[in-house]
């Protein structure tokens, strides 16, 4: 059997970690969770650890001593996911924003034949709920902006929603990625693209988080526009 497990990066999110935890656990009982916590201050941590005393071998928790970016939080997961021999290996936000529902439909795309299997919340029109019109238009054109200057032919590069073989994730060798915020998503699936892996986007309804705050910040959005022209040169200076 392939053995599964999402990774959820956390920071200060403890008003909705018991829930999403809980949520999975029922859902599912072949599905393992892994969470990487950036030390959060509002105790976060010590929920997890809570919990995972109850789901012993299949809540599990990797604490970073600081905050440090999403991308480094993922590979730090995805590291831990390849030593401890997990075949399918998704990602996935604490905060609701992504329904747990949706992950058996991203590892049915991987047992098909996909191996990058990607949320999408562009591939048939626009399906995200409780975003304000700008932030709906600024998302849906980043997407659009990356494949009008990369070629990569997705239509929602952003998502982080995501799941991958084990095999891909050693192909795409994660220890490369430069980026560390939202940026990460888009040269995760670039660098997968360009590598040749087979890419499938899976439509999902995206929906805004109700509880805790959102850490999209105007650093991590010039990081994405400005990291999109450093990705296209890379390649054709063969550095990627």
């Amino acid at each position: 059997m392939n053995k599964k497990i999402v990774v959820i990066p956390t920071y200060n999110e403890k008003e909705n970690i018991e829930s999403i935890l809980l949520h999975v656990m029922q859902m599912d009982s072949t599905i393992h969770v892994l969470v990487v916590d950036d030390n959060s201050p509002d105790g976060t941590g010590q929920i997890v650890k809570d919990i995972a005393s109850n789901y012993k071998g299949r809540i599990f928790i990797l604490e970073r001593l600081k905050k440090d970016g999403l991308g480094r939080a993922y590979v730090a997961g995805f590291d831990w996911c390849l030593q401890n021999k997990y075949s399918y290996i998704a990602e996935m936000d604490a905060d609701f924003s992504h329904n747990p529902d949706d992950l058996n439909r991203l590892y049915e795309a991987l047992e098909k034949g996909a191996e990058v299997a990607i949320g999408s919340r562009y591939k048939t029109g626009i399906n995200v709920v409780n975003w304000d019109i700008k932030r709906v238009l600024m998302s849906y054109f980043a997407s659009r902006y990356v494949r009008f200057v990369t070629g990569l032919p997705i239509h929602d590069s952003t998502a982080g929603f995501v799941a991958y073989t084990a095999s891909a994730l050693e192909k795409i060798n994660v220890h490369k990625i430069k980026f560390k915020g939202y940026a990460f998503q888009i040269e995760m699936k670039y660098r997968a693209w360009i590598k040749g892996l087979k890419l499938e986007e899976v439509p999902i309804i995206f929906t805004d988080r109700s509880k805790g705050v959102s850490k999209m910040s105007m650093g991590i959005f010039r990081e994405a526009f400005l990291g999109v022209i450093e990705l296209k040169l890379r390649k054709i200076f063969r550095r990627l």
